[in-house]
């Protein structure tokens, strides 16, 4: 199963809105779209929560991948307009800690 993602470009930064939910029946298919975006050379990416309602451990995993693929390449992955719900779990889970998230899509991608 695909899952729908909007691409936007803000400056220097890509933008993309997964719309939906991420589980493990579209991470797969989101992972896809991310390194290939990753693997183009994006090195300021910056992924907006506005349109995403549920986010599974496994399109966590794919943020964390990216996240890693990007600071390893000097790029950078910023979160930003995450519901409270979906923030919560990045906050208990510690992945607030190792990926930035932002409240605005502009003070994500000014830090990216």
């Amino acid at each position: 199963m695909d899952i729908e993602v909007a691409e936007e470009r803000d400056g220097e930064a890509l933008v993309l809105l997964p719309i939906g939910r991420l589980d493990s029946a579209n991470a797969r298919s989101f992972e896809s779209i991310v390194m290939e975006r990753v693997d183009r050379g994006e090195k300021r990416l910056v992924v907006d929560f506005g349109r995403l309602n549920f986010i599974s451990s496994s399109g966590m995993r794919v943020l964390l991948m990216a996240a890693k693929k990007l600071q390893a390449g000097q790029g950078k992955l910023v979160l930003c307009s995450m519901p409270d719900h979906i923030h919560e779990v990045f906050r208990i889970s510690g992945f607030d800690q190792i990926i930035p998230i932002r409240d605005t899509r502009e003070s994500a991608v000014a830090e990216a």
